[in-house]
């Protein structure tokens, strides 16, 4: 991950930071990815993290079955490589603050058992599959199992797209977006930030700065399939905001309707330089044209995806 700092450094537009809380109560926000445990956050810091930031509602991403294989990088990606808590923490948060959080069913795609854990984990509440960081080709048949369960129960499936470690040859991508039209994947992370730019030709550079060319294989994911969505967290989401500025308000006036905001952020404080999730709260209320425009982002988008009805 990019340091939050850094981001803020290459970014005039964003000024220096403001200590206030980032919403008021009559303009809520729905964060569809943050994590239990992130980097041995503990759980009351992230209830405060959550609401230092001003977001309103959460959706906590678990990790999948601890296991050494493959898929998991032989397990350095056990726990989602930053130590994040598994499903039973997920649901728990949600249990008790049950206003305020939500939670997504996750398991390693090529278990044996995979699809039947995320089935028990839906009917147990969750409302969405992911984050699906393993070591598998994006179009294999482990992410067609995961899609299946999804087309079953209506649900968006996040995936973490990075050049040779995750959810490989995202190029392929739009086979699987062809296969299952009726299911709802979010693109996540380095690589599917990184073809932002329809320059990009360093794959191994996760952070690309410069200028951006539009029409990269992300805008055309987003344009020419109805099932693709956007999570704007983590690094890398920021890093495609801030930048090109002006690229970022023309891609998010076009985007408009499919992107959301995710913190993805293992900051304690919740506000300033090193909260990468407040920073970017704040580059979409800066770079967004309109103030519609960002309540889609911050809100709107992520309550109609997932099905939010009193949030």
């Amino acid at each position: 991950m990019l340091g939050a700092a850094a981001l803020l450094a290459a970014s005039p537009l964003l000024g220096a930071p403001d200590p206030q809380p980032t919403t008021r109560p009559d303009e809520p926000i729905i964060d569809i990815h943050q994590h239990t445990n992130y980097s041995g956050r503990s759980d009351e810091q992230l209830l405060r993290h959550q609401k230092a930031m001003g977001v309103s509602y959460t959706l906590l991403l678990p990790a999948g079955t601890p296991v050494i294989r493959p898929s998991t990088l032989n397990g350095k990606a056990n726990g989602l490589q930053a130590s994040c808590g598994g499903f039973d923490t997920c649901i728990a948060i949600a249990k008790a603050h049950p206003d305020a959080y939500g939670f997504y069913a996750n398991e390693v795609p090529d278990l044996p058992d995979a699809a039947k854990t995320i089935t028990a984990q839906l009917k147990q509440g969750a409302i969405g599959i992911g984050e699906q960081k393993f070591h598998v080709n994006c179009d294999s048949p482990y992410i067609d199992g995961v899609a299946e369960v999804a087309k079953e129960f209506k649900v968006p499936v996040l995936m973490h797209f990075q050049q040779n470690t995750y959810n490989l040859n995202i190029l392929d991508f739009h086979k699987t977006l062809e296969k299952f039209p009726t299911v709802n994947f979010i693109g996540h992370a380095q690589t599917f930030w990184g073809y932002i730019d329809r320059g990009y030709k360093n794959t191994l550079d996760l952070y690309p700065k410069g200028g951006v060319t539009p029409g990269g294989l992300t805008d055309r994911l987003l344009s020419d399939y109805p099932n693709m969505w956007a999570d704007i967290s983590a690094g890398s989401g920021l890093n495609a905001l801030t930048r090109d500025h002006k690229h970022a308000r023309e891609f998010l006036d076009r985007h408009q309707d499919k992107v959301m905001y995710g913190s993805d952020c293992n900051d304690r404080v919740g506000h300033g330089p090193v909260c990468q999730g407040w920073l970017t709260i704040r580059a979409i209320r800066e770079l967004s044209n309109s103030k519609t425009i960002e309540r889609k982002i911050l809100y709107e988008n992520a309550k109609r995806l997932f099905k939010l009805k009193n949030i």
